[in-house]
C-alpha cells in the first residue's frame, strides 16, 4: 500500500480513504490486489501495468509429447478408487501378490502407495489411493498422476458415497475407467445389480451397450486378475501413451515422509525423461539434489524411466503431495526457483490475514466468541497430514471449531511441546507417529497430553468427542410423575390442598410442577407439601393416594392434573 501511494505521489492518508468508501478497511502495510491497484490507479488518473509474479514462478516448457520423434511407448499409470473396505488393496495384493493391507491399520489404506506389475513382458504402474472419505484430497491427486482409474465396487454392497465421488473425479480429470466387480465368490454378489446402479451415473456397460469396460474378479480366489490385467493393457494400446526417455525428468510426487536416517522422501512417479541421481530438482518450494532413487521393491536404482514409481532421497524438506518435480540445470536455478516460490506463498498468506472489510470485521467480531480446542498435529507423511487438516477444519458450528497452530511432518519433538505449552488447553495429535522418551518425559512435565492414532477415523471421532464436550449441554426435560386431584380442601391460612391418587410415575416433595387443566398448562411452580394421611411423605409412588400444596397456588379444581418433572443435562456431540 505504502510502495503504491509512493509511486503515484499520493498521500497514504488519500489512498486509504478512497478504499474506505469502498467498504475496505486498510492499513499502509497491506497488499493490495490487482483489482484494488486499477480501482486506485483509474481515481488518480495514472496508467497501471500488472505483471502476474507466478510466470517467473513456473518452469517454461512448451513441450509436446505428440511431436516428439523420440518419444517411445510407456507403461500405463493406473489408480485404483472406490469405497472403503470394497477390496482395492486385497485387489492390488493380488496383482502383485504381496500383503498390503495387512500392514495397514484395521486393513485401511492410509498413505499413496505405487507398485510396478509385469504382464505379458509389459509393464503397469499401479496407484493405490484410500478409500476414507479424509482422503478426497489424496484420491484427486491420484486421478490427476493417472492415465486409466479402475473403480472397485464390491458385488455384495453396489455403489455406496465414496464410489460416486471417484466416478467424479475421474471424470473431472478425464480420464478413461474401467469398472472391477470385485468380491464375485461371496454367495450374495450381485453383478447386475452394479452395473445397473452404474449406469444411473453415466457409467454404462459395454454389454449393454456403453463404453465403459467391466471386469468380474474376486481378489480373494484370484479370478478375472488375468483378465483385468489384459483390459488394461488394451486400453493402453488404445491411448498409445508414450514419453521420451532422453529429455530431463518431470514427476509428480504422490507421498511425501520424514525417513529416519534419510530426512525428507518423496514418492514420484516420473511422467516423462528419465531421472538420475545427482540431478538438480526442484519440487514446489523445495529443492535439492538427487541422492538415492528406491524402487517399490526397496532396491536402489541409478535412474528410473517414463512411469516408474520410486522414493526419492536429497530434497531439502517435504514437498507437498501433488507437486510436480522438475530437473534444472544447476544447484543455484533450482534453489532461486523453490526460494521464490516460498517468498511468494509468503506473501499471499500476509496479504489475506491483514485484510478486513467492514462486513468481515463484524464475523471477525462473531468469530472471537467461538469456543476453539487448539490442536498441533504431527503424521508420518505429507498426504495423511493434509487430509487430517482438512476434515478437521470442517468441524466447527457456531460455537466450537479446531483451531490448528501447527503441523507437521515427522515425529513428536520438545520444540511441539514448547509450542503447546504457550497456548492454553493445547493437544498434540500424532498420526503413525509415536513421541520418544524425552518428549514422553517433556509432555509429562508440561501437563501436556499427546495422542496417537493409527487409523483416521479414531483421530476425527476422539476430536469430535472434545469439541461436544466444550459445547454447553442441552438441558432437557424428564417427567418424573403425575396424579389427578380427586376433590380439594380448603384450610384457612393454609391453603388449597388437593387430594389426588398417583398415576404414573411418583411424585417427589419440592419436585418441579405444572397444573394442567382440559389439557392446557395452568400454572408452573414446585410441590411445597405432600402428604400421606397426615404424616409428610417424601415421595407417593403410583396407585397410591396423596395431598398435594403447589407453592403459591390455591386455584385447584377437580380432574386437574398435576405433572412433576426434572431438568436433565445433556452432553451434546459435535
Amino acid at each position: 500500500m505504502y510502495e503504491f501511494a509512493e509511486k503515484v505521489n499520493q498521500s497514504m492518508s488519500s489512498v486509504i480513504s478512497v478504499l474506505f468508501a469502498l467498504g475496505m478497511m486498510v492499513t499502509k502495510n497491506d497488499f493490495l490486489s490487482k483489482d484494488e491497484i486499477e480501482i486506485l490507479a483509474e481515481e488518480f488518473e495514472v496508467e497501471v501495468v500488472t505483471v502476474n509474479p507466478l510466470d517467473e514462478l513456473v518452469v517454461a516448457d512448451d513441450y509436446d509429447v505428440e511431436e516428439d520423434e523420440e518419444a517411445v511407448e510407456r507403461p500405463p499409470v493406473i489408480t485404483i478408487m472406490g469405497h472403503v473396505d470394497h477390496g482395492k488393496t486385497s485387489l492390488l495384493d493380488r496383482i502383485r501378490t504381496s500383503k498390503v493391507a495387512d500392514k495397514e491399520a484395521g486393513g485401511i489404506t492410509q498413505h499413496v502407495g505405487a507398485y510396478q506389475v509385469e504382464k505379458n513382458g509389459k509393464k503397469i504402474t499401479f496407484v493405490d489411493t484410500p478409500g476414507h472419505a479424509a482422503f478426497t484430497e489424496m484420491r484427486a491427486r491420484g486421478a490427476q498422476a493417472t492415465d486409466i482409474v479402475i473403480i472397485v465396487v464390491a458385488a455384495d454392497d453396489g455403489v455406496m458415497p465414496q464410489t460416486k465421488e471417484a466416478i467424479s473425479h475421474t471424470k473431472a480429470a478425464g480420464v478413461p475407467m474401467i469398472v472391477a466387480i470385485n468380491k464375485m465368490d461371496k454367495e450374495s454378489a450381485n453383478p447386475d445389480n452394479v452395473k445397473s446402479q452404474l449406469s444411473e451415473l453415466g457409467v454404462m456397460a459395454t454389454d449393454w451397450g456403453g463404453e465403459h469396460e467391466f471386469v468380474p474378479v474376486s481378489a480373494h480366489s484370484g479370478m478375472g486378475i488375468d483378465a483385468l490385467l489384459e483390459t488394461i493393457l488394451l486400453q493402453a494400446e488404445v491411448m498409445e501413451l508414450k514419453a521420451n526417455p532422453t529429455r530431463s525428468a518431470k514427476a509428480t510426487v504422490v507421498e511425501a515422509s520424514v525417513a529416519k536416517g534419510f530426512g525428507p522422501v518423496a514418492n514420484v512417479i516420473i511422467k516423462t525423461g528419465t531421472l538420475r541421481i545427482g540431478d538438480n530438482v526442484v519440487v514446489g518450494n523445495t529443492y535439492g539434489r538427487i541422492k538415492a532413487i528406491k524402487l517399490d521393491d526397496g532396491s536402489n536404482v541409478k535412474e528410473i524411466l517414463p512411469s516408474t514409481p520410486a522414493a526419492i532421497v536429497g530434497l531439502n524438506a517435504v514437498p507437498k503431495a501433488g507437486d510436480e518435480l522438475v530437473v534444472m540445470d544447476t544447484d543455484k536455478e533450482v534453489r532461486e526457483l523453490a526460494e521464490k516460490r516460498a517468498e511468494y506463498d509468503r506473501a499471499k498468506v500476509l496479504s489475506k490475514t491483514t485484510k478486513a472489510t467492514i462486513d468481515d470485521l463484524s464475523a471477525l467480531i462473531a468469530e472471537g466468541q467461538l469456543k476453539s480446542l487448539p490442536v498441533i498435529i504431527k503424521a508420518d507423511v505429507q498426504g495423511s497430514l493434509e487430509a487430517i487438516k482438512g476434515s478437521l477444519e470442517k468441524l466447527r458450528n457456531d460455537e466450537v471449531k479446531v483451531n490448528i497452530i501447527h503441523e507437521g511432518v515427522g515425529g513428536v519433538t520438545e520444540s511441539d511441546l514448547t509450542l503447546a505449552d504457550a497456548s492454553e488447553h493445547a493437544i498434540v495429535l500424532g498420526f503413525n507417529v509415536r513421541p520418544t522418551g524425552a518428549v514422553k518425559k517433556k509432555s509429562k512435565e508440561l501437563g501436556i497430553e499427546i495422542r496417537s492414532y493409527a487409523v483416521i477415523y479414531d483421530l476425527l471421532d476422539e476430536v469430535k468427542a472434545l469439541l461436544g464436550g466444550m459445547m454447553s449441554p442441552v438441558i432437557s426435560e424428564e417427567v418424573t410423575g403425575q396424579a389427578d386431584v380427586r376433590e380439594t380442601f380448603i384450610v384457612g391460612k393454609v391453603g388449597t390442598i388437593a387430594g389426588c391418587k398417583v398415576s404414573d410415575g411418583s411424585i417427589s416433595r419440592n419436585a418441579k410442577a405444572r397444573l394442567i387443566r382440559d389439557g392446557i398448562v395452568i400454572y408452573e411452580s414446585k410441590i411445597s407439601s405432600l402428604k400421606r394421611f397426615n404424616e409428610d411423605a417424601k415421595e407417593v409412588k403410583n396407585g397410591y393416594e396423596c395431598g398435594i400444596m403447589i407453592e403459591n397456588f390455591n386455584d385447584i379444581k377437580e380432574g386437574d392434573v398435576i405433572e412433576t418433572y426434572k431438568d436433565v443435562e445433556e452432553q451434546v456431540t459435535l
